[in-house]
């Protein structure tokens, strides 16, 4: 078993069930094709990592798709709400014998194969890493052992979940390292934020 996982959080390409908040600005068809859009970077920068990788899908495992044809592993989603999900998949990662594990989602553009080294490399030095996202969420989150503390009594999609996690990891003394923040794209200003420096989200 490898000792590094990346485990990728993403949901099947379906029309009016990805980027809601996108969709209320810019109609469903083209926050279908943002999202298609930012699936295939991600996979790309995954691949190209070449850590271990696990895809967790939400909903139901379509027979073929993107991440299936990029040679990926994919299971579902267990969890009553994001929170759960997520530490099922860190503890799944750390009781096949991973060392440190990051998980990310698939709203960043500006995620590279070069941030995934960047926070493994940052698990050397502390026992958790974090990539900020720029609405007060995370978009990366790693760490050297499964913790449920930080999954809990958070309200996801907020403005509050960093620094809620954050200050988790300080009450339960856990050194965290930080990574630059980033932006994702979540809404109509987002994305107009982003298609100058990355022209393929404009899809």
């Amino acid at each position: 078993m490898a000792a590094e996982r990346v485990i990728v959080f993403a949901r099947p390409p379906v029309a009016g069930q990805v980027k809601t908040r996108l969709a209320a600005g810019v109609g469903a068809a083209r926050a279908l094709a943002v999202y298609e859009a930012l699936l295939a970077h991600t996979c790309g920068a995954v691949r190209r990592a070449g850590f271990d990788a696990r895809v967790h899908l939400a909903g139901d495992i379509p027979e073929r798709d993107l991440w299936s044809e990029a040679g990926f592993t994919r299971l579902p989603q267990h969890g009553a709400d994001l929170g759960e999900r997520m530490h099922d998949a860190f503890r799944t990662a750390f009781a096949e014998g991973v060392r440190k594990a990051v998980i990310i989602g698939t709203d960043c553009p500006g995620l590279t194969s070069a941030t995934l080294h960047e926070a493994f490399q940052r698990l050397d030095e502390a026992e958790a890493v974090v990539g900020p996202a720029d609405d007060g969420g995370y978009v990366l989150l790693g760490l050297t052992s499964p913790v449920r503390a930080i999954f809990e009594n958070k309200v996801w999609s907020s403005d509050s979940v960093l620094a809620d996690t954050l200050a988790d990891f300080m009450r339960l003394g856990i050194d965290v390292a930080r990574l630059e923040p980033m932006r994702d794209v979540d809404t109509t200003e987002d994305l107009l934020a982003l298609e100058q420096d990355f022209p393929w989200i404009r899809a």
